[in-house]
């Protein structure tokens, strides 16, 4: 036979236990608390307060002496300068993390295949260990319109000149009232009418010594030569002596010849012969049947050289800044991106392969539904990232088209310290900022509480 306990005394011994597990869990709540207070106290002091504060400093003028309600939040959306900011965050919201997601999902299924995978991902995340502040500086410089400072115009020059011929004399015009007058195309026409069996001397200026090409050769010898009666023969030359002296509009014996100048023989309109000069600066143009001609120097003699792209002008500057972005981040969203692929059930994977699906088909059909999960989470984190973005704009942008590219974090520090000094609207600009991240936030939190159920 078993004993067994009176009922009052189960009850004492119950209610008993049960007091002592809640002052337990009491007890597991203060030693929690007290273990969290440091980090509730900066979290209130660098997050809750800063936020508080800026609600309410937005309902105050400039110096924050005079409360102005919501006249700042309208005055927000009346400003030229905040509402295309406003424009440029949404650009930067749609591009930036659709183009990451994107790079980042190709690049993790590619790197599967990759014999050097490790070495590949390394690489490809090394710019996040880059300070924004740094990354704005090198893309500052990749960008100048300089081709000799900046990189990628150096390269769009060197393609460019790969292809297209630049022009030797960009500098070059010709000499008021010596037998050449300028057209509005940029080309140089004869004032006198030519024929053949004629000479003609045709000076320019503006081109320095050192700037004319290494095989040019002194016109004074050309100019010597007499036309055959079916030709039509002159000289383009520089009509500058070196040290001074010579006589304008005449060729004298120092003076260089012009060599690679394109010249034509125009008769009612219509070009009937061309070439090019000669090192020393002398011209045959033959086969030319009698009667007169009007000698051309084509535009393109005189066409600036070209100078590349400019990256940071009003058109480009945001692509171009959302350019470093992608540098940078890429890696990131890559890695996120391979870490939930190499989670994926492989056998449904080979099961496709084996039913004879393509590589295509599986990533469309297979791989990004089951990485629809990650792909969002990824997505969210960036787009929260990137309404916040302030260094690489203010660093890359130069200061004229500082505005051109602004969004609202630039725009929120220059209204309150970069000049504007009107703490009231940059706070306004600050909430404007919180609600739009808000709901993102809430929406990753969600989905990460979801997860973990």
């Amino acid at each position: 036979m078993t004993a067994t306990l009176p009922e009052d005394k189960r009850t004492v011994n119950s209610s008993h236990t049960s007091a002592v597990r809640q002052s337990a869990r009491r007890k597991g709540r203060i030693i929690a608390l007290i273990f969290a207070l440091p980090a509730l106290l900066l979290l209130g002091a660098l997050v809750v307060y800063p936020v508080l504060f800026s609600i309410g400093r937005s309902f105050f003028d400039a110096p924050g002496t005079g409360f102005v309600g919501v006249d700042n939040y309208t005055e927000m959306f009346r400003d030229p300068a905040t509402l295309k900011a406003v424009r440029n965050t949404v650009i930067w919201v749609i591009v930036a993390p659709t183009l990451l997601t994107g790079l980042g999902l190709i690049l993790a299924v590619l790197v599967e295949k990759v014999r050097w995978a490790t070495a590949f991902k390394l690489l490809l995340f090394m710019p996040m260990a880059v300070s924004f502040l740094a990354a704005g500086i090198i893309f500052r410089l990749a960008y100048d319109e300089d081709p000799d400072k900046g990189v990628l115009n150096a390269a769009a020059v060197s393609l460019h000149d790969a292809f297209t011929d630049t022009s030797p004399y960009p500098e070059a015009r010709a000499r008021d009232g010596y037998g050449l007058t300028g057209q509005k195309d940029g080309s140089y026409k004869t004032t006198a009418k030519v024929s053949p069996g004629d000479f003609a001397a045709l000076g320019m200026v503006g081109v320095l010594p050192k700037d004319l090409p290494s095989e040019a050769a002194p016109a004074g010898a050309a100019a010597l030569r007499k036309a055959a009666p079916d030709e039509l023969y002159g000289v383009v030359y520089l009509d500058f002596a070196p040290g001074g002296g010579g006589a304008q509009g005449k060729v004298d014996r120092t003076e260089s010849g012009l060599p690679h100048m394109a010249i034509e023989a125009v008769r009612d309109g219509r070009t009937v012969a061309t070439t090019a000069t000669a090192p020393d600066g002398s011209f045959h143009l033959t086969g030319i049947a009698s009667g007169e001609y009007t000698l051309r120097l084509p535009a393109s003699n005189f066409a600036a050289p070209y100078d590349g792209v400019s990256w940071l002008g009003p058109t480009l500057v945001t692509p171009a800044i959302i350019g470093a972005y992608l540098w940078i981040w890429t890696g990131f969203s890559m890695v996120l991106i391979g870490a939930g692929l190499s989670t994926l059930p492989r056998d449904a994977l080979e099961a496709a392969r084996m039913d004879g699906a393509s590589e295509w088909q599986i990533f469309r059909r297979i791989t990004v539904p089951l990485l629809a999960p990650v792909l969002t989470v990824v997505f969210i984190t960036l787009v929260i990232n990137v309404m916040k973005v302030f260094d690489l704009v203010y660093i890359i942008a130069p200061g004229p088209v500082q505005e051109d590219a602004t969004v609202l974090a630039t725009q929120m520090w220059l209204v309150s310290f970069g000049g504007g000094n009107n703490q009231g609207l940059g706070s306004a600009l600050g909430v404007l900022l919180l609600l739009l991240v808000v709901p993102a936030m809430i929406f990753n939190l969600r989905r990460f509480r979801r997860s973990q159920r």
